[in-house]
């Protein structure tokens, strides 16, 4: 079975189990959690491990977790370290939050912009958005800097990339001034 029809069922399944016992926001707050505990290279490669025992895996998710996040997804870490799905965790937890966001209707916008930006031209982009008709939800804005931009802005959401940045724009006329029809070669 591939990585995304497991993420994407046991992600279902949590989301379900939550909404059931009126526990989503709990449980989306403690995916968060492991999500960034699943960064870490050591617990990463402990979860992937055939070597170590499962008692052990549960052993150290318990002392990791225990008192800290809710006892529904504690059981379900439990759940997936006993059918020997740990390994697949942090692709679980990334496919619960983009379920998530979809059920509630929280659109992701990344902004990639050659400065940091101020929160009056985040509140401004995020009022164009929502005017424009393109999204009706909340936004969700991700910002990042990137130098190499030069300036301008580089904005994504809904699978749409506009790109407005001086790079690329240096980059269109490099490519328009490399097809110069006017220029006759001899």
């Amino acid at each position: 079975m591939s990585v995304t029809r497991i993420a994407t069922r046991y992600a279902k399944s949590l989301i379900d189990l939550a909404i059931e016992q009126n526990k989503l926001e709990a449980v989306s707050n403690d995916v968060h959690s492991l999500r960034e505990a699943a960064k870490h290279r050591e617990l990463y490669l402990l979860l992937k491990s055939p070597i170590v025992h499962t008692d052990k895996k549960q052993a150290v998710l318990d002392a990791l977790f225990k008192g800290k996040i809710d006892a529904l997804t504690l059981a379900y870490l439990h759940l997936l370290v006993n059918k020997g799905r740990e390994g697949y965790i942090p692709e679980i937890a990334a496919e619960f939050v983009a379920q998530y966001k979809a059920l509630k209707g929280i659109t992701s916008v990344r902004l990639t912009t050659a400065a940091p930006v101020s929160e009056a031209v985040l509140a401004d982009l995020q009022k164009r958005i929502l005017d424009s008709g393109v999204t009706t939800t909340t936004l969700d804005i991700e910002t990042k800097v990137d130098p190499e931009l030069i300036g301008g802005f580089v904005l994504e959401f809904n699978q749409k990339r506009y790109d407005a940045s001086v790079a690329h724009k240096l980059e269109e006329l490099k490519t328009q001034f490399s097809k110069n029809l006017y220029i006759r070669e001899f």
